[in-house]
């Protein structure tokens, strides 16, 4: 073989390699982005919306998060059943929003995600929190998380997310515009 011809041929080895490598995300981070649409679509198919959930932290610091906005009868019953994705269709959390103080007890009747959940009264403040599991599948009688007190909002997000955004005693948080 001539030099010119094992120049060729390596040369379409190269391109070979580099075709086979695509758009350089992965099939799993495809994967991942396809769940998180399909979710989403789900949700916006549901009447749910998105909007700002703004906390201000204990040291005076202030962090703003687009969220799912659950405020009817109907969201606060679906909430997050059948979700999977724990960035919650690119929202990472859903806000159950009450016009009064509310009492009612959340369950994981159909919710598939290991979720915490914090209650907040009508000034804002973080009056609890608390680690919620799945209920097994056929479980009729799946066990209630209740608030302790009357609150106006109540945040869910994969488990354990809470003190990642700072949501916890001294924090004061609020629903701001849609984002």
């Amino acid at each position: 073989m001539t030099r010119r011809a094992v120049a060729v041929v390596a040369a379409l080895a190269i391109l070979l390699v580099f075709a086979g490598c695509g758009s350089g995300v992965s099939s799993t981070k495809q994967s991942e982005q396809q769940s998180t649409a399909a979710a989403e679509a789900s949700l916006r198919a549901q009447g749910f919306t998105k909007v700002t959930l703004r906390i201000r932290l204990a040291d005076g610091s202030v962090e703003e998060h687009c969220v799912w906005l659950a405020d009817s009868e109907l969201e606060w019953q679906q909430g997050l059943s059948g979700i999977t994705d724990p960035l919650i269709a690119g929202g990472e959390a859903m806000v159950f929003s009450f016009d009064s103080d509310s009492d009612r007890s959340f369950w994981m009747k159909d919710t598939l995600l290991p979720l915490s959940i914090a209650w907040i009264d009508g000034e804002g403040a973080v009056i609890g929190t608390a680690d919620m599991d799945p209920c097994p599948a056929g479980t009729t009688n799946c066990p209630r998380f209740p608030p302790g007190r009357p609150y106006r909002m109540a945040i869910e997000m994969a488990q354990g997310r809470l003190q990642d955004w700072g949501i916890g005693p001294g924090a004061t948080v609020t629903l701001a515009g849609g984002c």
